[in-house]
């Protein structure tokens, strides 16, 4: 009777572990089928008109007689602001900055090789989110020239647009961006044979603002990624 208990008791313990074997395929293939999931990225692209511009309008003057240099750089700095007045601007959009004022006689190196001694640089700002009359205004300096007064042109005197309204338009942009990263996940599970399901994780991009291109600096393009991970099912 001891053996055959011994052996009725074997047979159940090998047939248990016959089953847990022939389920371990099984639950494999749902662990599996839990995990699987499609990673993709959805992008939005949008242009738009900058809304606020800064406008260094420099000139440079040029001679010995310093009080007679600060008198023109009065009469200029008056006709710079009413230029800009003239077309649209503010007085509390227009600032002048204090002059910057060279004396060649000082100089260690290169001194005596120009004509006059004192070289004055005078700046009006603008700073205003009327892009369309600066830009009107930037046309229209041969007003300027007609007085005598020619604006710099290097680097550090270009107006300078920017966009501010990003807030506005974030919304619609992150439901762009996520509705095309649905479209390339839909387009995945379609071609492998499964079904979409849910979104599993998904991470917002940084928002980027640049010139359009380098002669249109008043146009920007807003761009937006994102990333998000869909379930799949079969």
């Amino acid at each position: 009777m001891e053996n055959k208990g011994n052996f009725l008791a074997g047979l159940a313990i090998m047939v248990g572990l016959i089953c847990v074997a022939l389920s371990i395929p099984k639950a494999v293939n749902v662990l599996n089928s839990s995990k699987r999931t499609v990673s993709v990225r959805g992008l939005c692209e949008k242009e738009v008109p900058a809304d606020k511009v800064i406008w260094p309008l420099q000139y440079s003057i040029a001679g010995d007689d310093l009080t007679a240099l600060y008198a023109k750089m009065e009469s200029n700095n008056a006709d710079i602001k009413a230029f800009l007045k003239a077309g649209g601007i503010d007085e509390s959009e227009i600032t002048t900055s204090k002059p910057d004022i060279s004396d060649i006689f000082t100089q260690e190196y290169g001194g005596n090789n120009r004509r006059f001694r004192y070289v004055v640089k005078a700046t009006t700002t603008v700073s205003t989110n009327k892009v369309d009359k600066v830009l009107a205004l930037m046309d229209n300096q041969s007003d300027l020239i007609r007085k005598g007064i020619t604006l710099d042109s290097g680097w550090d005197s270009r107006p300078t647009f920017s966009f501010e309204g990003l807030n506005t338009i974030k919304p619609e942009m992150i439901e762009e961006a996520t509705k095309n990263a649905r479209a390339s996940a839909q387009k995945f599970a379609d071609d492998s044979g499964s079904r979409l399901g849910k979104i599993r994780n998904a991470t917002q991009g940084y928002f980027t603002i640049d010139d359009r291109d380098s002669n249109t600096p008043q146009i920007k393009r807003v761009r937006v990624v994102t990333n998000v991970d869909y379930s799949l099912k079969n």
